[in-house]
């Protein structure tokens, strides 16, 4: 039975009135955009989305693990386990192209231990294969002391016991499901990117902002999307909204089609569609048209797994103009972008998680330097150390300098102040909030800078 939207809608209305905040500002169209994504529509049925500034998430409740002792090799080498395959291969672009502009700053003044940082590439496929656990293992062979990687959250949990039960530390420049925050790693992972904790609040304070409590969702059935689901569905419920019909639908990315899901969505009678997902949104989205709840009949909201530009993906013109998607980080802007350009020219605005994954780097980098020893241990018992508490420095050069003198530091870098939890998460972040228009493509509309204290 459909529920009274309309009273629960101004229930809505006065809790939105207590979470959000100002605007941080609209972002320009020249501002660089994140990685071939994509987002929904949201034509028709609520007010314009006006995001707030900050916002608060809660932490997990465990306690952090110590690093086991270890000494390097005097030859500090950083791996790669990122996709360049698989349903996450949108990512891998600008990612690699962050690492490689890292490296190559870092070599520029003076390596580690006056030696070059050695760096092996690899690709991580997605959880549909074995690929990442090959790529690690040939990393770990290599004597990688830390490995950036992966992009998916499902993808980490296969490979994150064989990562750190070799004792090399493993950093995540996109991982978001909050099942991470605790999961057993013996201290040795950590990530640049916020947990869905954060991005499921601003995802949830943008529907009720623009209006929308019965919010039909189909989710990846991975760590991934049943965590941002949840965190999703949890901000809706204080701000009086819900998943409409039975919950959220889960689905199989490798289903040969989606009809089914797509049936059930329109049963509920939404307000509003959130699909969180991967590539495979280019096959759920013509599915979406095909049964009459496509973007231009009823709102779409993305996510940063599936936030792409659609231009070229056989909508017709015009199909996703409305459209909303969320994205942890902030835009590369200028030397950072102009660097990034030069490594990879191919990238455009695609710069998800570049920044992430550059001050992933160098933070390791940073945290070997402050340890005196490379082994990824050593490295993990420093980053928290020197993401924060310190003498504030923005570049591998100062803050290298600052260590060598004896000071403790606290590198901000080019994704934001980063600043690590004991747990290994960052502890502040931003989200972008992104638009459709009528090249089916995307631009910034604000960014929100979020805490998980």
């Amino acid at each position: 039975m459909k529920r009274s939207t309309l009273a629960r809608r101004a229930v809505a209305v006065a809790g939105v009135s207590v979470l959000a905040l100002t605007g941080c500002g609209g972002g320009s169209d020249d501002a660089a955009e994140p990685a071939e994504n994509a987002g929904g529509s949201t034509s028709g049925g609520g007010a314009a989305a006006s995001p707030s500034s900050t916002a608060t998430a809660g932490v997990a409740d465990c306690e952090p693990e110590t690093p086991p002792e270890a000494t390097g090799d005097g030859v500090l080498t950083i791996g790669s386990v990122l996709p360049q395959t698989g349903n996450l291969a949108q990512l891998g672009p600008p990612e690699f192209a962050g690492i490689e502009v890292a490296v190559a700053e870092i070599n520029e003044n003076g390596g580690y231990n006056g030696q070059d940082v050695a760096y092996i590439e690899g690709d991580s496929g997605d959880a549909q294969t074995d690929i990442a656990s090959q790529t690690a293992s040939r990393l770990i062979s290599g004597g990688a002391d830390a490995i950036i990687g992966a992009a998916s959250s499902g993808v980490s949990f296969t490979i994150l016991d064989q990562i750190t039960g070799a004792g090399v530390l493993q950093l995540s420049p996109a991982n978001t499901s909050p099942d991470l925050t605790c999961a057993e790693d013996s201290g040795l992972f950590f990530r640049t990117a916020p947990s869905d904790v954060l991005q499921g609040r601003v995802m949830g304070e943008l529907l009720l902002e623009d209006g929308f409590v019965d919010v039909a969702t189909m989710a990846i059935d991975d760590a991934y999307g049943t965590g941002l689901a949840a965190n999703v569905e949890a901000t809706l419920a204080d701000g009086g909204g819900g998943f409409a019909g039975d919950g959220a639908i889960f689905y199989n990315p490798a289903a040969p089609n989606f009809s089914a899901e797509v049936s059930q969505l329109a049963e509920s009678e939404p307000e509003a569609i959130l699909l969180i997902g991967f590539d495979e949104s280019q096959r759920i989205i013509p599915e979406l048209i095909a049964q009459g709840i496509g973007p231009n009949d009823v709102p779409l909201y993305l996510v940063d797994g599936n936030i792409l530009d659609y231009g070229s993906g056989g909508l017709p013109e015009g199909a996703m103009v409305g459209a909303k998607a969320t994205l942890p980080g902030s835009a590369a802007t200028g030397d950072f972008a102009e660097r990034l350009a030069v490594q990879d020219p191919s990238l455009g605005t695609n710069t998800s998680y570049a920044g992430e994954s550059y001050d992933g780097v160098i933070l390791s980098a940073l945290a070997a330097a402050a340890a005196g020893d490379d082994s990824g241990a050593s490295i993990a018992s420093q980053m928290v150390a020197v993401s924060r508490d310190g003498t504030k420095c923005s570049t591998y050069a100062e803050c290298l300098s600052l260590i060598q003198s004896g000071e403790d530091v606290d590198y901000d870098g080019v994704s934001g102040p980063v600043e690590f939890s004991d747990l290994g998460d960052p502890t502040q972040a931003s989200v972008g909030i992104y638009e459709y228009g009528q090249d089916n493509n995307y631009t910034n509309l604000d960014f929100i800078q979020g805490s998980l204290d």
